[in-house]
């Protein structure tokens, strides 16, 4: 063993995992070196998740970067030649009918992202894996790309380490805890152990299961908490005696049931000659705090193996039995099973990303084998690039609010998540439980008043339509269709399209208090947001203005929208309530780099907004204000800020519409907004729920939304945002953004589409919610690019105006043709679809309004 360093670049707390230790050869691949890993555990651990993962992996999933990731970590475990990639099954039993919905609608997302999933019968399924009885089955769903890691995670990640040590660029350090880490000027200086302290530049954290006690060291928590979960083992069972194959038949998931099942192959294997039956608990899931886990020398079994009983299972392993009676022939192998930890996210995903309050110290925590060195790679680029090849808005730590972050949020949104990691179907707009009120709206309890029906975003209580409303109904019912089906209904009010519908012939008032805003100022504002910014931001003319703009990366990629308000000595930016603290921490840090002299604020929770649209906003909004003639066109151009008065309140209003019609956004001081609000609502302004903002109606303008329809995998162009011209004053990914403006054609574009037809096989109208294939109607593929993207819907929603389903999409040059005609997917079934515009050409806009870019 060498000599403990007292210095190195990167020290990765968890080298002993899949996860840190694909880090770890991602770095080396990616040039770095002088790496120190260390471990509580030995290396390869044999306390952490991966020293008992079952190590099955399904490409499937109802996100595109979940399927990145694991695509890349089947490769990646194959071409090292531990990957037996013997395909999985996915059954819904026979009587089960929403749970085939659900296979459905997975075999739609495998096709809108790359996979190769596909229906299969009950016969094809006894075929396939012939312990279960074909008749308990109704149909399912085959993986071919699904498989195992052989013989055992933590032989790849023991193996990985090897390499890299001999190298030269990787020293390792088992059992050697961390246990401080040492901060200075807000930048991680190193790591203290009982071996003695490292100083570094880097500190990676895939320590798992013990992930948010090392947040804790510097005042931070992960949003992630370990449950148990029951694993048990059935034999011997010994079929595939003399193969030397660790699995033989393929892998079986009953997610109806909350379980799956697999045999270990052959019995002189590792683990063979046995069937292995994993349950997750849906209904008290056992979670333990990292603080609660025991040391490896209190701990009967292992600190992340835990005692099973029987009566956890019992139940479901009875269901099982009658599905595969294999289990209930062979005998129960009591001593090797246990309840495993593994990670549950608060968030849905996984936390990766750098620290919100140290530079330097970096987290990958809650990812399971599957996409191990997926993430390894992700983490890898990330730190080398700022950047990586597929967008991580969806994982990355910046995300997390402040309320996020706290314990008991924590572990209420991680028990929910618990229950649901296998078994209900999740629906696309399915909201949370736990953790709601966080924050409300100055005008909250009028919105309840009017039967508001709320989601939330970013804490905040946000109503999507209101039964006061439903009036509307008997005038708009024949424009509003109904929907038969109730997964296209779930978490969606009728009411919504019919206020949309009355908010066209006259105005409405929606509560946008979620924005997430934050103020840049000081020397240096005006500087920082120039070089931040696609759009012009400085100059003299631009004071008293609303700038709709974009943060690009290096790569010239979209990574942010927004809209910044050029006030006479500061910026405020206006973003959206799920980017906006990714944001705000991003526009600090710059600042912090480039050293520009500046204060950033948030001031979410100071100001609220209430936009107010429609043909009649202008005469309604008059009847409220001090001064009605400063609203008169010619004193307040589109785009323009001006201070107004309403109820004695001081307003700034930006003439800017997100709606499709005209009107503008007010925006004032919290306390102010009750009045405002009430103001109003007093001369007969209808309140309108945000489903009108935030999904049909921008559909309808073709107006793109960030992290669905913006994502860095694609350029301005693309997204045809792009401005005439580019600005003389350099900008963050201006190189390359001049690059693609050279481009002849853009290899792909985003357009928008309809769908001709709606009706499925059995006659119900469809309303698809989520991502649908695109693809081509004569060879039935789904569309890729010349740079190998995939083209999916990456919005969808309903538009009462023009009466059909409308939908965001890229599409490959050579297929960007208004009229073009295409096919999408959903729940398994094609329907036609045709191209309705290329790039920004919205589909519903009034007479005199200006497009918001």
């Amino acid at each position: 063993m060498s000599a403990f360093p007292d210095r190195a670049k990167v020290v990765i707390v968890g080298l002993g995992g899949i996860v840190g230790a694909s880090v770890a050869h991602h770095l080396i691949e990616r040039g770095w070196d002088d790496i120190v890993g260390i471990d509580k555990s030995g290396i390869p651990t044999d306390i952490g998740s991966t020293a008992h993962a079952s190590d099955f992996c399904y490409t499937t999933s109802h996100d595109y970067l979940s399927v990145w990731t694991t695509q890349y970590s089947i490769d990646f475990f194959e071409k090292m030649g531990h990957y037996a990639r013997v395909g999985g099954l996915e059954i819904a039993r026979t009587g089960d009918d929403a749970w085939m919905e659900e296979i459905k609608r997975k075999v739609t997302s495998g096709k809108a992202f790359g996979t190769n999933v596909r229906l299969v019968s009950p016969a094809e399924i006894k075929e396939k894996f012939p312990l279960i009885e074909e008749d308990m089955v109704q149909g399912g769903m085959w993986d071919p790309d699904a498989g195992l890691v052989i013989p055992r995670s933590q032989t790849v990640a023991g193996k990985l380490v090897d390499e890299g040590e001999k190298t030269g660029k990787l020293k390792a350090f088992a059992n050697t805890s961390a246990q401080s880490l040492i901060v200075e000027g807000g930048r991680i200086k190193g790591v203290v152990t009982h071996r003695g302290t490292i100083t570094a530049d880097h500190v990676i954290v895939c320590a798992g299961l013990w992930g948010r006690q090392i947040a804790e060291m510097v005042g931070e928590d992960l949003p992630v908490m370990p449950v148990d979960h029951p694993l048990t083992f059935f034999g011997p069972y010994n079929e595939f005696e003399g193969t030397g194959k660790d699995i033989g038949y393929p892998l079986l998931r009953d997610q109806g049931n909350s379980a799956y099942m697999r045999d270990t192959g052959d019995p002189k294997t590792a683990e063979g000659g046995q069937i292995e039956w994993g349950y997750y608990e849906t209904t008290h899931p056992r979670m333990c705090h990292p603080r609660d886990i025991l040391e490896k020398n209190q701990a009967r079994l292992s600190p992340s193996q835990r005692d099973l009983e029987m009566e956890q299972v019992i139940e479901p392993l009875e269901r099982a039995m009658e599905l595969t009676p294999i289990l209930g022939e062979l005998g129960y192998n009591e001593g090797h099973s246990f309840n495993g930890l593994l990670q549950v996210s608060a968030a849905g995903g996984p936390s990766c990303g750098e620290s919100q309050k140290v530079r330097g110290l970096w987290y990958c925590v809650a990812i399971w084998v599957k996409d191990g060195p997926g993430y390894g790679k992700l983490i890898a680029d990330w730190i080398t690039d700022g950047r990586t090849e597929i967008d991580h808005a969806t994982i990355d730590y910046s995300r997390f609010y402040a309320h996020q972050l706290t314990e008991e949020f924590i572990e209420g949104r991680c028990y929910e998540a618990a229950q649901k990691i296998y078994f209900p179907a999740i629906h696309p707009r399915e909201p949370y439980a736990n953790g709601r009120n966080v924050k409300r709206s100055p005008f909250y309890e009028r919105e309840v008043e009017l039967g508001g029906h709320f989601m939330e975003l970013g804490g905040w209580e946000r109503a999507h339509g209101y039964a006061a409303n439903e009036h509307l109904l008997e005038k708009y019912g024949n424009r509003v269709p109904v929907r038969e089906s109730e997964w296209d209904s779930r978490h969606f009010w009728r009411v919504s399209n019919a206020e949309q519908l009355a908010l066209s012939e006259d105005c409405g008032i929606i509560n946008l208090s979620h924005f997430y805003m934050f103020d840049v100022e000081g020397p240096d504002h005006v500087e920082l947001m120039e070089w931040l910014c696609a759009a012009r931001i400085g100059g003299d003319n631009n004071v008293g203005k609303g700038i709709y703009t974009h943060f690009l990366d290096d790569e010239g990629n979209v990574r942010a929208d927004l809209t910044v308000f050029r006030m006479a000595d500061r910026c405020r930016i206006v973003d959206g309530a799920d980017a906006g603290p990714r944001d705000c921490l991003y526009v600090k840090r710059v600042a912090e780099e480039k050293g520009f002299k500046v204060t950033v604020t948030d001031v979410s929770e100071t100001f609220t907004t209430i936009g107010i649209w429609g043909p009649n906003a202008r005469d309604n909004l008059k009847k409220v204000v001090s001064d009605p003639a400063a609203l008169d066109p010619d004193n307040f151009p589109f785009a323009a800020i001006r201070s107004i008065e309403i109820a004695g309140k001081p307003v700034s209003a930006l003439r800017l519409s997100y709606v499709g019609e005209q009107g503008w956004e007010l925006h004032m001081k919290y306390e102010d907004g009750l009045a405002v609000w009430d103001a109003l609502r007093a001369v007969g302004v209808m309140a309108v729920g945000v489903e009108t903002y935030a999904n049909s109606r921008r559909m309808e303008k073709s107006l793109r939304l960030q992290n669905a329809d913006l994502l860095t995998q694609y350029n301005l162009y693309e997204a045809d945002l792009a401005r005439p011209k580019v600005k003389e004053a350099d900008f963050r990914g201006k190189a390359k953004h001049l690059e693609y403006r050279a481009r002849d054609r853009q290899p792909a574009m985003l357009c928008t589409l309809v769908m001709t037809e709606n009706t499925d096989a059995s006659g119900v109208k469809r309303y698809p919610v989520g991502a649908m294939p695109v693809m081509d109607p004569e060879t039935g593929k789904t569309l890729v690019d010349s740079l190998g993207r995939i083209s999916y819907t990456t919005s969808v929603a309903y538009g009462p105006t023009i009466g059909k389903n409308i939908a965001l999409a890229y599409l490959p040059q050579d297929y960007c043709e208004v009229g073009r005609k295409l096919t999408v997917e959903y729940m398994s079934e094609t329907y036609p679809a045709e191209v309705a515009g290329v790039g920004y050409q919205p589909l519903y806009d009034p007479e005199n309004l200006k497009p918001r870019s």
